[in-house]
């Protein structure tokens, strides 16, 4: 949730907003696309970005949406007031047509400015500055070689790449370098071009293979990937110092305006780097996201816990990545977390809803979860009169949160507000917030008295924006059945 639309709730609770929630698909845009600034964006309520499913980009890990551009348009969506929608690029050789057609307002990806490109779009203010080198792998045996051996079965310089083959998309900025390599070199180097659904992370894993001999990436991300991939060499530079942008549609002035200065605001921010180093830098923490099962580009799992979450999500009737997004904000699907509350466990059971429910102290995984639905279950069917299924839903995991009754309480207030009472969203989470203030919560309609609003507002919303990153990386199917022994 931006921060200014939650300034806009706390004060202005009567206020109806033009807010949208999103379960399925990614809505399309409703003004006029090539006429889209900042004033249409802001209006709508909405920055739509289009992004790289990769492993620095954007990526589940642990199920938490994480990635390079995803925490910075995070960032930039915040700052500019919006809600943030994300669309998942399937061709990286389109991202940039795709933006002309007004299908996205930004292209979130690390692009190298070029004369070429800057033709057709105009880039923000540079992110970070690298260059472009050639990825190689390491001869066979080259543990047990010399330095000196290593480097002699090896490229060391561009020239002796004349007349071999090396592997890049057509639309990127490395074809663009092969080809004024060969003409500089004054010899011919081959390309093999490969399609744009494969990503620069997923050709160097080509390339650690043996699936194909060279390709060519920026520094940062093929010295991180090596970090993987000890058999790679990335060490021949292939390019000059290149500035690496975001791209927006020329038209977009204003948009291309504010978001300059707030990349100039941000680089004088510690956080800039942080977020920066977390995913060009960390070394360690690649490769322990790269070896997990719980890495979106290795086995489509969220968590360890999957099969039980499939199993149990039945009972509900609900898509399981649903159920497994409210788990993870209860614990994080640790076992043995344990709140300020005294609520415990996987679904925060308090002690005696626990009890009521017959998990005991020494309950498995599997009991707690199907406990926690079979509330869940008790407390959706107490809202039959929501006959829309999402709000019921919502309904129901306010509930689960701060308690039936102070919902009752809030949607009580909405009726007396002039507000409808069987919807969630604009109406009676406005209503949850306003039982904050005094002037509410002592209001004769209601009968259980203050809650602090904010935390089952921002807990409904929260697992509804975390379920829709679930829908893009993982599959609704059935998990495959394993141990839940190890993490």
């Amino acid at each position: 949730m931006n921060h200014l639309k939650r300034s806009l709730l706390l004060c202005c609770l009567l206020l109806f907003s033009c807010k949208e929630y999103k379960v399925g698909k990614n809505s399309t845009l409703r003004a006029e696309p090539a006429k889209r600034d900042l004033a249409q964006i802001q209006a709508d309520g909405k920055l739509h970005a289009l992004i790289a499913y990769s492993a620095t980009s954007y990526f589940l890990y642990r199920g938490q949406p994480m990635g390079y551009e995803y925490e910075l348009l995070k960032r930039l969506a915040d700052d500019l007031g919006v809600e943030l929608v994300l669309h998942l690029s399937r061709d990286l050789d389109e991202m940039l047509s795709e933006l002309q057609k007004g299908e996205v307002d930004i292209v979130a990806h690390g692009l190298a400015i070029t004369a070429e490109r800057k033709k057709e779009v105009s880039f923000a203010e540079y992110l970070y500055i690298t260059e472009q080198v050639l990825v190689q792998r390491k001869p066979d045996g080259w543990r047990k070689m010399t330095l000196d051996n290593i480097k002699e079965m090896m490229v060391s310089d561009p020239i002796e790449l004349i007349g071999d083959t090396v592997s890049v998309r057509k639309n990127s900025s490395y074809f663009k370098r092969i080809k004024n390599l060969s003409r500089e070199i004054g010899g011919e180097i081959i390309i093999d071009t490969l399609t744009g659904n494969y990503a620069t992370d997923e050709i160097i894993k080509m390339v650690a293979e043996g699936e194909i001999k060279y390709t060519l990436a920026d520094k940062n991300l093929a010295s991180i990937n090596a970090s993987y991939y000890p058999n790679l060499d990335v060490s021949v530079p292939l390019s000059f110092s290149q500035r690496i942008a975001w791209a927006l549609r020329p038209e977009a002035k204003q948009l291309l305006k504010a978001t300059n200065e707030w990349i100039k605001k941000e680089k004088k921010e510690t956080d800039y780097y942080v977020i920066y180093n977390k995913y060009f830098k960390n070394k360690r923490s690649f490769r322990r996201r790269v070896i997990s099962p719980f890495y979106s580009l290795n086995q489509k799992q969220i968590s360890r816990y999957d099969p039980i979450i499939k199993e149990n999500s039945k009972l509900l009737g609900w898509d399981w990545r649903l159920l497994a997004s409210l788990i993870y904000q209860e614990s994080r699907f640790d076992p043995n977390a344990e709140s300020w509350t005294g609520a415990k466990g996987l679904m925060q059971l308090m002690p005696g809803t626990a009890q009521d429910l017959g998990v005991t102290e020494t309950a498995d995984a599997g009991e707690v979860i199907r406990a926690g639905s079979k509330y869940l279950r008790q407390l959706y069917r107490n809202f039959a009169q929501v006959t829309d299924t999402v709000q019921r839903i919502k309904f129901t995991m306010a509930a689960y949160n701060c308690g039936y009754s102070h919902v009752l309480d809030a949607q009580n207030l909405a009726r007396e507000k002039g507000l409808k009472d069987s919807i969630w969203d604009d109406h009676v989470e406005k209503m949850i917030l306003a039982l904050s203030f005094p002037k509410n919560y002592n209001h004769e309609v209601v009968k259980f008295g203050y809650v602090r609003g904010l935390e089952p507002f921002q807990y409904v919303e929260q697992i509804f924006q975390r379920y829709d990153h679930y829908q893009k990386f993982i599959d609704r199917e059935e998990p495959a059945n394993r141990s839940l022994a190890g993490s």
